[in-house]
């Protein structure tokens, strides 16, 4: 059974979620504050965290800090604050996902389903990833049909298909592929994105597993 902390200080949300992820068969804890829910993650060890970022004693950013300084385990932040900036503080701190508030509880359900079927890529799978019409060997550094790609293009595709469903920042990927002093050079990104669309989606304008996250970064979508 998949075990859920839901973090947050609305004790009626506390309240609806956990029954409601009880009625779906997880085993849930709860924490209404930041100092609850890392004495509780390292007590109980869960395999996901949803995590609100208004905490009365600590900011989330700073539990998501707590949590990454020794667990990888999947977090979705849950939170009022709608600024682009606080998603990518957010997404940038190690959260894998980010649902606001107001949300519905079957989206929410559905990204807890997507972060849970995440893992770790072993060598097997990265030599047969799909991405429409073309099989993408990581291994080898082959694609299907003759297809040739740039090692900067090569670079950023592995960031994104060793995450599949997750969002990279553009901070992220501008930073690993190129360095910190680069961070404001998005068109980069921008230029690389299309082109790797060209070689690899059935069709470029309309991508379905290359996707934009407009503002905050890009994320591969199997």
């Amino acid at each position: 059974m998949t075990r859920v902390l839901v973090v947050d200080d609305e004790p009626q949300l506390l309240r609806a979620l956990r029954i409601n992820l009880a009625a779906r068969h997880y085993d849930v804890a709860v924490a209404p504050d930041g100092g609850a829910a890392l004495r509780q993650a390292a007590d109980w060890h869960p395999d996901l965290v949803v995590l609100d970022l208004g905490l009365p004693d600590l900011d989330g950013i700073d539990v998501i800090h707590g949590l990454r300084g020794w667990t990888t385990v999947p977090i979705i932040v849950l939170s009022g604050r709608t600024g682009g900036s606080d998603k990518v503080d957010a997404l940038d701190a190690g959260a894998d996902d980010y649902v606001t508030k107001p949300f519905g509880i079957d989206e929410l359900l559905a990204r807890i389903r997507a972060v849970s079927r995440r893992s770790a890529l072993h060598d097997a799978e990265l030599a047969e990833i799909r991405v429409g019409d073309r099989v993408v060997d990581l291994v080898d550094k082959t694609v299907s049909g003759g297809v040739r790609l740039t090692p900067t293009e090569w670079h950023l595709l592995e960031i994104l298909v060793r995450n599949p469903g997750k969002l990279i920042t553009q901070r992220q990927l501008l930073t690993e592929v190129w360095g910190a002093k680069y961070l404001r050079e998005t068109h980069y990104l921008r230029q690389y994105m299309a082109q790797m669309r060209k070689k690899l989606e059935r069709d470029p304008a309309r991508p379905v597993h290359l996707l934009t996250e407009p503002g905050m970064g890009y994320r591969f979508q199997p």
